[in-house]
């Protein structure tokens, strides 16, 4: 009898999830230097019509060096024994009972889909938006499409103080011939070409010393053709705890940069811009007032403490403040989901698992992994996913020697695609997706655009089945 992972018994994979971390795994999976000659089979889904996850739909449009690292996932799909399948959706299409019964190993790469929420009044009212909603809109999600951004206060605040906070206020002061150049959908690029937006303040509740930007994002805050960026000195100006930790080797290097980036800030004069960035720290929101829709957000004042595990924290002052605003953007961190028939860390968002097998009630599930965001929370930038992958793989394919795989009951390729067909006529194929690839680039040519996104399922859909029939 063959064992798994030979030509004759290859090792079958299910990756749910096709963007940056579920991609890593299946190029790890097909060239491990371990197991130098693994016979695998990668079967790669999503929900969509698309892949690449929030490298499609997270990545803001004006930074396409960011958004090349797709290239290395083309790779991967360009493996003999690799298969994507997109609109297709565990739970909906096919069960958590039915994917195991059809492949040795299971790994969960679904990231972190929904938005913390801030928990103070007024959150839900009309104005007041996750992030997370923002950047699917101005990406092209096709879940997002038809959310509509009121645009028409002069002042919009953006609280939280890490990259997509970043990205956020970014987009909002982007001239309208910097937007025309990127991949923004065109729904979402009238609307911020027509902003009335003057004023972006970004609202930090530690201080500079802890702010979460990477050094490049929060540079180019500096950099903007149309925005000044200001920062008020007294905010710039750290507190002794927070000076201590800098100077001190247990300090990151980014954290040190960070500090004299914003105190670089502090000391600039504003050159009249149109538009103004305002970077503030040691400042939570209370909470967001209207009169049936935002028109401010009350704030107080922080000072840091330690904690009992020595970390410093923000803690409340009797100071507070109202910011008058007309849009208010949240930023403070992506949640993952439950899946169906998994266990779920609901104080994490997480599945839980040790070093990526899932975890269950008596200990680690035969044959099921987790990966990225869904696997050690929303953490890390997109290369951090890679050095995840392998962990998990590494882990898989330990078991694998070990016999503590999955033995599925009906393993046969030609058997769950007849399954996939009959469920979901309308999936997506890897051809597909590079037919939908190939519209997108072409309606862009024209205008010196990489490419104009197909921004609903029906259009998306109708691209993909310009493909070839069956293929990869």
């Amino acid at each position: 009898m063959a064992a798994v992972g030979t030509p004759g018994k290859p090792l079958r994979v299910a990756i749910i999830g096709s963007g940056p971390s579920g991609f890593y795994a299946a190029g790890h999976l097909q060239k491990s230097k371990s197991h130098p000659d693994l016979h695998v089979q990668v079967d790669v889904y999503d929900r969509l019509p698309t892949p690449w996850g929030l490298v499609r739909g997270g990545v803001a449009p004006d930074h396409p060096n960011i958004k090349a690292v797709s290239r290395v996932y083309e790779k991967t799909a360009e493996h003999p024994e690799f298969r994507f399948y997109g609109n297709v959706e565990l739970g909906r299409d096919f069960s958590h009972d039915e994917l195991l019964d059809r492949y040795h190993a299971v790994i969960y790469a679904v990231g972190a889909q929904t938005d913390k929420r801030m928990g103070i009044p007024g959150e839900d009212l009309p104005g007041s938006w996750a992030a997370t909603e923002f950047v699917a809109w101005y990406n092209g999600h096709p879940e997002y499409r038809d959310l509509e951004f009121d645009l028409s206060a002069e002042t919009a605040v953006v609280v939280g103080n890490g990259n997509v906070a970043a990205d956020v206020a970014r987009m909002l002061a982007l001239t309208r011939e910097e937007l025309a150049c990127t991949d923004v959908a065109d729904h979402a690029l009238d609307v911020l070409a027509g902003s009335n937006v003057r004023e972006i303040v970004v609202l930090g509740r530690r201080g500079p010393a802890q702010a979460a930007f990477t050094n490049p994002e929060l540079l180019e805050l500096g950099e903007m053709t149309d925005a000044d960026v200001f920062v008020d000195p007294g905010d710039a100006e750290l507190d002794p705890l927070s000076r201590a930790y800098i100077e001190s080797e247990a300090a990151h290097a980014t954290a040190r940069k960070n500090v004299t980036i914003l105190q670089d800030y502090a000391g600039r004069v504003p050159s009249g811009k149109r538009r103004r960035i305002v970077l503030r720290f040691l400042a939570s929101p209370v909470e967001i007032v209207g009169d049936g829709r935002v028109e401010g957000i009350r704030i107080v004042r922080n000072e840091l403490v330690r904690d009992d595990s020595g970390a410093l924290r923000p803690r409340p002052t009797d100071v507070e403040e109202l910011i008058d605003c007309g849009v208010v953007f949240r930023s403070i961190g992506y949640r993952g989901t439950a899946l169906e028939d998994l266990p779920f860390d609901e104080r994490r968002g997480i599945i839980p698992n040790d070093r990526g097998r899932v975890l269950g009630g008596d200990g680690p599930l035969p044959g099921e992994y987790a990966v990225g965001w869904i696997k050690r929370g929303p953490t890390g930038i997109i290369g951090t996913n890679k050095r995840d992958a392998q962990e998990t793989v590494d882990l898989l394919l330990e078991d694998l020697d070990a016999g503590r795989l999955l033995e599925p009951a009906d393993p046969e390729r030609d058997s769950l695609e007849a399954l996939l067909t009959e469920r979901r006529p309308d999936l997506v194929s890897y051809a597909g997706w590079e037919a939908i690839d190939r519209a997108e680039k072409e309606a862009g040519e024209p205008h010196g655009r990489p490419r104009v996104k197909l921004c609903s399922f029906e259009e998306l859909l109708e691209a993909a089945a310009a493909a070839e029939p069956a293929g990869r």
